[in-house]
């Protein structure tokens, strides 16, 4: 299938952001200024090390925000590439701020950044994203 024809669907299983999938993280976004914004509390089943967020679980939720952002921004795009920094470790059972951001858009491309943040502000992880327009 190529890029052009992908038909993208919702039936509500999303793992980021799906409200109907039993085991998903059920994120639900706000827009907040100039951000795209989510809470999310990582749970014990969410861990690498104890105690720890896995990094796979946080690359998730970044992807999730960036590619809804571009969603909801109008642009039907998916993730083509990211990239994710991790700065400190997130602490499972404490809440965390998930936030994206466009920088730019240039022909099918749509250019994200992200962040997950602890209440304070302290920058747990960063990605950027280049999403790619399907139709």
């Amino acid at each position: 299938m190529a890029v052009g024809d992908l038909e993208l669907n919702d039936d509500g299983m999303c793992f980021g952001c799906g409200q109907r999938n039993p085991i998903g993280l059920k994120l639900e976004f706000d827009s907040i200024d100039r951000e795209y914004v989510a809470e999310f509390t990582p749970a014990a089943e969410h861990q690498g090390w104890m105690g720890i967020t896995h990094g796979g679980i946080l690359a998730t939720v970044v992807d999730e925000a960036m590619g809804r952002l571009a969603w909801t921004s109008g642009y039907r795009a998916v993730t083509a590439e990211m990239s994710i920094r991790f700065k400190r470790p997130a602490e499972t059972g404490k809440p965390h701020l998930v936030a994206a951001w466009i920088v730019s858009t240039e022909g099918r491309t749509v250019h994200c950044k992200a962040e997950v943040r602890q209440p304070d502000g302290t920058i747990v992880a960063e990605a950027s994203a280049t999403m790619i327009i399907v139709g």
